[in-house]
């Protein structure tokens, strides 16, 4: 693959296939959760814990496809572009997790993690800490990857200016996750810190090493390329592998199933997600090699996936109260699997929706 200039450059790269598949694998663990609660036998509390560990890579997957995309289309900028980079990010991140944060809060309250406000204060709190709703963690996370994107310039240049500092710059990233998921364990996972640094989740050295990887895989695609197209089988090994190695470590907490014991931060899951995001994009190097009829779709849809993973838990909260929640206890699978389809197709429907709506009324203040 070589390196595309602005009139060749594919419909769709690496990090529109992350932001797809991580948006479309992260509405099912919201459904899963909900299903779950409803107190199903052993084996559809096996099955969801299996199912859950299976779609366990969101998080670092569109970690790696933002910081991709974002060093793509933004390759000679620092930090006199820094302004121009933050206008351009508001209007497509900033503002849409605002709105949707103030949705959480005013009208569907019952959804929001660990404590709820009940005060201006409280309130406050809970906007910008995550716990607006159970997804929104991840929002005040991965906005700290955009407000930090200086840094990620800088270092994905400086790394590949020689293979020495590469090396360096991966193994002290390596080397300095895997002591922080140590420490994490220790002190966060069912340790003496467990209720008092949760919040540690929601912050960026949580997910440093998606990112760094991410900015350095733009800047080395065409070598990544070229390994992922003769060794992709060793990342399928690995994702087996790991994948089974999760779901033990799930399956010796016993019964009743509790997916809060399946996160992110164990060596498990941390090898199993670098897993997929290898095979994500040995697909979209693939399909771009072959000029592929899914890139124009991947893009369209990677456009408004951050959107549309922002209200998958409004409109789940309503397919829930119309029909999942009783369906779900009488047919727990066949609620799993229409609550879900559902939920995809209403997220993204009024991603884009509200979208040409918003430019619609944009358009007629100007005229």
């Amino acid at each position: 693959m070589t390196v595309r200039t602005k009139t060749n450059v594919p419909a769709a790269d690496v990090g529109d296939y992350m932001k797809v598949f991580a948006c479309t694998a992260v509405m099912m663990q919201t459904v899963l959760s909900l299903v779950l609660k409803t107190g199903p036998n052993s084996n559809v509390q096996t099955g969801i814990g299996v199912i859950y560990n299976l779609v366990k890579y969101t998080a670092p997957a569109f970690i790696f496809g933002i910081l991709f995309t974002t060093i793509r289309t933004n390759e000679s900028s620092d930090l006199s572009n820094y302004g121009n980079y933050m206008s351009k990010t508001f209007s497509s991140l900033f503002v849409p997790t605002f709105w949707w944060t103030l949705v959480y809060l005013i009208f569907i309250p019952s959804v929001q993690q660990i404590t709820h406000f009940h005060n201006v204060t409280s309130f406050l709190w809970q906007f910008v800490n995550g716990n607006a709703a159970p997804h929104l963690w991840y929002n005040t996370m991965m906005l700290q990857f955009i407000i930090l994107m200086p840094f990620f310039w800088w270092l994905s240049r400086w790394a590949v200016k020689s293979n020495k500092k590469l090396f360096c710059v991966l193994t002290v990233t390596v080397i300095g996750y895997f002591c922080w998921l140590l420490f994490y364990d220790h002190f966060v996972f069912y340790g003496p810190q467990m209720q008092h640094w949760y919040l540690l989740d929601r912050i960026f050295i949580s997910f440093i090493i998606y990112g760094i990887l991410g900015a350095l895989a733009w800047k080395k695609h065409v070598q990544l390329e070229n390994w992922l197209r003769k060794f992709w089988w060793l990342a399928a090994i690995v994702f087996v592998l790991s994948f089974v190695w999760t779901n033990s470590e799930l399956k010796s907490f016993g019964h009743p199933v509790n997916l809060a014991n399946a996160i992110y931060y164990k060596p498990s899951m941390t090898i199993y997600a670098l897993a997929v995001i290898g095979l994500i994009a040995a697909l979209a190097f693939m399909n771009i090699r072959h000029h592929s009829d899914v890139l124009n779709p991947m893009h369209f849809l990677a456009t408004y996936a951050y959107r549309a993973y922002l209200s998958n838990v409004f409109w789940l909260q309503i397919i829930w109260h119309l029909f999942g929640h009783n369906l779900s206890n009488v047919h727990p699978v066949w609620s799993i699997v229409s609550c879900y389809i559902l939920t995809w197709i209403l997220a993204f429907a009024s991603a884009y929706l509200l979208h040409i709506g918003w430019f619609s009324i944009k358009n007629k203040i100007h005229s």
